[in-house]
């Protein structure tokens, strides 16, 4: 966007009612799909106004440092930058959770790991839950809200994306509840302590193939932490590796429950059946109709072997 363009989406002392429709201009102008909407939005974020108290004050003045930080705004998410980075939050089960540029957006998809995960732990008077690439401890967060008495595991390869986690924890005062751990996957459990323990082992992974993400939308392509998206040449490397990792801390009988992209659940059952330690137990759809999260049990009958 040029500078004159940035000077046109506000201009000092204008009125909120001017402000708002400028705003809502530019966005239209640069494709946004909600533009009045997302410029409301904009405005609530910097003047703590909500957009009913905007429409009913339109003549309100506005100062020049107010227009400066909506004008930033406004040239941001016209850039395509995601809303949820600029007003720094996204709803994900009914709350509220900090989202940076370190971490995936929540998704409403997501949160069918969050009851599939609760619905199995229900009965468990002490259930151990494990979060593979936590992010920004949405479902960490979540399931530890929903069951007191768990024991949570959170696991991301990212210093960042942990620092956002853990604020997310203590936000939603569960942090004495939740154990965050930085490495590679289930690789940072120790033995000792989390071998054949976990009775739900969670993991929404990166499950886009490496072709397909020049395609995807600005606001993921270009802002969303590539590490959360990329999953190797067909999309499914990380979804192998948990196959081949998570029995060595599932009790016999405990879940693997893991996010898929379109299309790929029936590869990713067709996998965990020919590892020889699991069975399918589900396979749950979203709201688009689409099968989203794979559920597999650990077979009671198998003998457990070293994580590859």
């Amino acid at each position: 966007m040029s500078q004159q363009q940035l000077d046109n989406v506000v201009s000092p002392a204008q009125s909120l009612g001017a402000l708002l429709s400028d705003a809502e201009r530019c966005l239209n102008a640069a494709g946004i799909d909600q533009p009045a909407l997302e410029a409301a939005w904009l405005l609530e974020h910097v003047l703590q106004l909500s957009p009913l108290m905007q429409r009913l004050n339109p003549e309100r003045r506005m100062t020049n440092p107010e227009c400066d930080r909506v004008r930033v705004l406004v040239a941001r998410r016209a850039n395509r930058e995601p809303l949820q980075y600029l007003l720094g939050t996204q709803e994900f089960c009914g709350r509220d959770f900090r989202v940076t540029p370190s971490v995936l957006i929540p998704r409403p998809e997501s949160e069918l790991l969050v009851e599939e995960a609760i619905r199995r732990c229900a009965h468990n008077p002490s259930p151990a839950v494990v979060d593979v690439g936590t992010g920004s401890g949405c479902l960490a967060v979540s399931v530890a809200l929903a069951l007191p008495a768990v024991r949570v595991a959170a696991i991301d390869i990212s210093p960042d994306a942990l620092a956002v986690a853990r604020a997310n924890m203590a936000q939603h005062e569960v942090e004495s509840r939740i154990e965050c751990f930085l490495g590679d996957l289930l690789a940072p459990l120790s033995d000792e302590v989390w071998a054949y323990q976990a009775d739900v082992i969670l993991s929404n992974p990166p499950y886009i193939a490496d072709r397909e993400l020049p395609a995807l939308q600005p606001e993921v392509r270009d802002f969303e932490p590539r590490l959360a998206l990329a999953g190797g040449r067909d999309g499914m490397d990380v979804h192998r590796r948990l196959l081949q990792q998570a029995p060595a801390f599932l009790k016999p009988g405990g879940v693997l429950l893991m996010e898929v992209g379109m299309g790929q659940a029936a590869a990713v059952c067709l996998q965990a059946e020919a590892s020889g330690w699991f069975r399918t137990a589900s396979v749950l759809r979203d709201q688009g109709g689409i099968d989203r999260v794979v559920c597999f049990e650990k077979k009671e009958a198998s003998a457990v072997r070293p994580a590859g």
